[in-house]
């Protein structure tokens, strides 16, 4: 692989977000790519097949390749590898894998005139006390509910003290479903085990709610499909103008409810749902509400018209899960 070829990073460029990144890249005609994750599992190998790019690269040898000064041919990074499970409790590995990788190929871009796209989270708004404005002031007033949450806040308000957020680009996902999601394990999107559970018995289980404001099957969550947060994500790269962080969701909250009657109607089947207790050791970390505030993003100038909650189901359930075997 030539150096001289790489154009794009795109770390976690097998997982869910990235992959169809490098599938939106490639259908705008760019395959000077190099791929970075860790491939280990035979299921994220899948994401890869039918992509083009020019190289791949495991993620634990970025950092010496950079530190090398490789791949100085390199215009934009998107860096979307971390890790993702809100349930993860090691404080160290979040640390590094999360907030010090970040800031390490941040610090890289910057210093080379390059773009910095990067994965923030909808979790750093923890239990909403303080809503779901992206607006500067805001992060440091928040207080994420998990150790994943934290370890995403933590670059946010590094990138805000240094000084970064007017030449890099964070994105705070919210509830991304869609293809290229199978390897995540129980970090899966509700979507996908949906459609597991009902093809494998004809129901769905949902948590129930234990707060007393909100009934069983109402907690709600701003779903957004994968291809629409590429689509933002790549608004960011085609606008380097538009700085700062900014959320990355439809702006609609949908209840669970709402998503397990689309997934049935997408098979073709009437709901049959029931509920059942969430664990006690998810409770005091749950979030019951989210939904992005895209005052900040359209300001910006992007005016992505974003799916539905039943369209995107309905392609990602026709399009991909239903082709997928039991």
């Amino acid at each position: 692989m030539s150096e001289a070829m790489i154009k794009y990073i795109v770390t976690g460029g097998a997982g869910l977000i990235g992959s169809n990144l490098v599938a939106a890249l490639n259908a705008r005609g760019e395959t000077d790519i190099l791929v970075v994750d860790n491939l280990n599992h035979p299921m994220k190998r899948r994401n890869l097949e039918g992509l083009r790019y020019a190289g791949y690269l495991d993620k634990r040898d970025l950092r010496a390749a950079l530190r090398a000064c490789e791949y100085g041919s390199v215009e934009t990074i998107f860096f979307l590898v971390t890790c993702t499970a809100t349930t993860e409790r090691n404080l160290e590995y979040l640390a590094d894998n999360n907030t010090a990788y970040t800031r390490e190929l941040c610090e890289w871009a910057l210093a080379g005139g390059r773009r910095f796209i990067y994965a923030s989270s909808a979790a750093t708004y923890g239990g909403g006390e303080h809503g779901y404005s992206d607006a500067p002031e805001i992060i440091p007033l928040l207080r994420p509910l998990n150790a994943y949450g934290q370890s995403k806040q933590d670059f946010d308000l590094i990138a805000l003290r240094e000084g970064w957020l007017d030449r890099i680009a964070g994105l705070k996902y919210f509830n991304v479903f869609g293809p290229n999601e199978h390897h995540k394990g129980e970090m899966r999107s509700v979507v996908h085990k949906a459609h597991g559970q009902i093809r494998r018995t004809g129901s769905l289980q949902l948590f129930r709610s234990h707060r007393p404001d909100y009934r069983d099957g109402e907690q709600t969550r701003d779903f957004v499909y994968v291809r629409d947060a590429v689509a933002v994500t790549l608004f960011f790269h085609d606008h380097q103008e538009a700085s700062g962080i900014f959320n990355c969701g439809t702006g609609q909250a949908r209840t669970w409810l709402d998503l397990g009657r689309a997934v049935f109607a997408a098979m073709g089947l009437e709901p049959n749902i029931e509920f059942i207790d969430m664990p006690p050791t998810l409770r005091e970390h749950y979030q019951y509400h989210t939904e992005a505030d895209l005052t900040r993003l359209r300001a910006c100038g992007c005016n992505h018209v974003f799916m539905t909650l039943e369209a995107g189901v309905h392609d990602y359930v026709t399009s991909d899960l239903a082709r997928q075997p039991e």
